[in-house]
């Protein structure tokens, strides 16, 4: 699992590829979290498009991520969600906490 981490202006981007499990999440979570304290950012867009595989431990990583910025007052967008990857974050109720699209 990788993650590129894109700045642009108060808008920071995870583009996140391979398989997101229990084996990759903490690390994931690490390189996001750094970026989010080093940025400050009032938007966090956590891209899934290239994500094949995804286990529970991609909820804990958005929920995760959610609860550290919304302290700071911002928000959350998860976009490029798979068909599958997509039902599962609204059967958890993401769409409660963050705008959730599907990609193409």
């Amino acid at each position: 699992m990788a993650v590129r981490i894109q700045q642009t202006g108060e808008v920071l981007s995870a583009y996140l590829s391979g398989e997101l499990d229990h084996h990759t999440a903490k690390e994931m979570r690490e390189q996001i979290d750094s970026a989010l304290d080093l940025n400050m950012p009032t938007l966090l867009i956590i891209d899934f498009t290239d994500v094949g595989f995804m286990d529970s431990s991609g909820i804990g990583l958005v929920m995760g991520r959610y609860r550290k910025i919304a302290k700071a007052g911002a928000s959350l967008h998860v976009t490029g969600t798979s068909p599958q990857i997509y039902k599962v974050m609204k059967l958890a109720g993401i769409e409660r906490l963050a705008r959730l699209e599907k990609g193409e």
